[in-house]
């Protein structure tokens, strides 16, 4: 069956599931690797949706996953779409607290956890491990010699549940619907050149909108995805020149974690990579030029996505085959309409964005739904972007991030791009710090390139000479690693919490 034939994202790369090609490379375990194809991957996926059918489950219901990457995850989530409920990806780096909160919230039927993730679902819910014991995932799987019947959708049902990261309060459920995720997933495919040949690599978490979509595209084209459980720098740089990765995904601060790792990429291969795609943040020219150094052979592609909005709106290509500017996140996909709000011209502000992906609205919020949503299908991203003469789109900064010094607006990501188009800084993060005066002033964290001596006062004279006065950065503080929230980004709020306590120590000693 085919997803154009069923419309389930389950069955997003039903046109392979009959090969034997290999699809997945797990390395949760790295010391063991287990490698499966298309038909074994699918039979599998298959079994679960029986599964779940013959313990009672019902189209609609939710099924959360609680667990680090690996096969069973990708099982779970592509057999639960199959069988009509709704998988609802949970964030294991959330505080437990937060977990039960989205458990109760979905209203789930049954968890799938890690060994040491089990514990933390509530009392009441089945939970099923993914190991060996009572109730173990492996008895949950019903194997069949007939491929399982998807469930086929209509217009309104929902594929999957994600969650927000909660970062201005409680992580808000995202309704994805099948038929908006199936066709912004074959759009991806047309848009980015994803072919069969590819190998992907997939280290960001899957419960985050980068990795869920590199997975899906990957499949759906019938490429391999090689799987790790989670990011590390050393294992990331082997793996290329191991299973030869065409594909390199992640965030800017993933990719400056390996190119610290400057010896081990001396001595890697890493000829076969082809893209290097990045998405969460933006990032600097100086991580560009780095990687397009050790990557010469590699296309440098940066991402603009939102949960809520689908997520991608952008493709890497223009439609008449323009040269796209390394810093843009795309020209729009076809059947994407945009629009910017509220800047000082059409070319910049808050985006807006209608397509057939942009989510049905938040689970049991009926007020935060129609803060961003209109009914005519327009969301409201929260995002200033700006575009060019060309229609080339760049990101500029979350509106939530701007915060005001002495009566002028401050966007982090201005003040952030131009530090790192210093020489010697690899990385620079800028955060409001409260100040009795002037509401708030920069405080900047930054990660230097090797072999680097600049200091806090080098780099206030920087930002003076090559930024508006009011944005320089009262205080810099130096680190080896920028902080990271769960899904890899860097945690702003972190630095914000830390700026805070900074002036609060310092104002009570004097």
């Amino acid at each position: 069956m085919n997803p154009s034939e069923s419309g389930n994202l389950g069955d997003v790369f039903a046109a392979h599931a009959a090969s034997d090609r290999p699809a997945v490379v797990d390395l949760y375990d790295p010391a063991n690797p287990r490698e499966f194809t298309y038909r074994e991957f699918s039979r599998a996926c298959d079994a679960l949706a029986n599964g779940l059918l013959i313990a009672g489950l019902e189209p609609g219901d939710r099924i959360g996953i609680l667990a680090l990457n690996r096969v069973e995850f990708l099982e779970v989530l592509f057999g639960a779409m199959r069988a009509g409920c709704v998988p609802v990806m949970i964030n294991v780096k959330l505080p437990d607290e937060t977990i039960e909160y989205i458990i109760q919230d979905a209203d789930m039927k049954v968890v799938f956890a890690d060994g040491d993730q089990a514990s933390r679902v509530p009392a009441g819910v089945r939970t099923v491990s993914f190991e060996d014991g009572d109730d173990a995932y492996a008895d949950l799987k019903l194997y069949s010699d007939e491929p399982f019947p998807s469930f086929f959708p209509g217009k309104d049902d929902i594929a999957e549940q994600p969650y927000t990261s909660g970062s201005t309060g409680r992580p808000k459920g995202v309704l994805l619907d099948h038929l908006g995720q199936v066709w912004m997933i074959a759009k991806i495919v047309e848009s980015r050149d994803i072919r069969q040949d590819d190998c992907s690599v997939i280290s960001a978490p899957l419960y985050h909108k980068n990795a869920l979509l590199a997975v899906k595209s990957a499949l759906s084209a019938g490429g391999r995805i090689v799987l790790f459980s989670r990011f590390d720098a050393k294992e990331y740089i082997r793996a290329i020149e191991r299973y030869r990765l065409t594909m390199l995904t992640g965030v800017p601060t993933m990719y400056a974690l390996i190119l610290q790792e400057e010896k081990l990429l001396e001595r890697t291969d890493l000829s076969s990579v082809r893209n290097c795609s990045m998405g969460s943040a933006p990032a600097s020219d100086n991580l560009l030029d780095s990687l397009a150094e050790r990557f010469p052979q590699a296309k440098l592609n940066l991402n603009y996505g939102i949960t809520e909005g689908g997520p991608i709106l952008f493709a890497w290509t223009h439609p008449d085959g323009l040269p796209r500017p390394r810093t843009s996140v795309g020209f729009p996909i076809d059947g994407v309409d945009i629009n910017l709000v509220g800047g000082p011209d059409e070319n910049q502000g808050v985006l807006h964005v209608r397509s057939p992906g942009v989510m049905k609205g938040y689970h049991n919020l009926p007020e935060a739904t129609e803060n961003v949503l209109t009914e005519d299908g327009w969301m409201d991203t929260g995002d200033i972007l700006r575009r060019d003469d060309i229609g080339w789109y760049y990101f500029v900064d979350r509106a939530d991030d701007m915060f005001v010094c002495a009566g002028e607006n401050i966007y982090p990501g201005d003040v952030e791009s131009m530090l790192e188009r210093h020489s010697e800084i690899m990385q620079a993060v800028v955060v409001p710090a409260p100040n009795s005066l002037k509401a708030h002033v920069p405080f900047a964290w930054v990660v230097k390139r090797e072999g680097s001596k600049i200091d806090e006062d080098v780099i206030k004279k920087y930002a003076l000479e090559n930024g508006p006065v009011y944005a320089h950065p009262r205080r810099v503080f130096f680190v080896d690693a920028l902080p990271l929230s769960g899904t890899n980004k860097i945690d702003r709020r972190a630095l914000e919490a830390e700026a805070a306590e900074i002036v609060r120590k310092e104002e009570s000693a004097t």
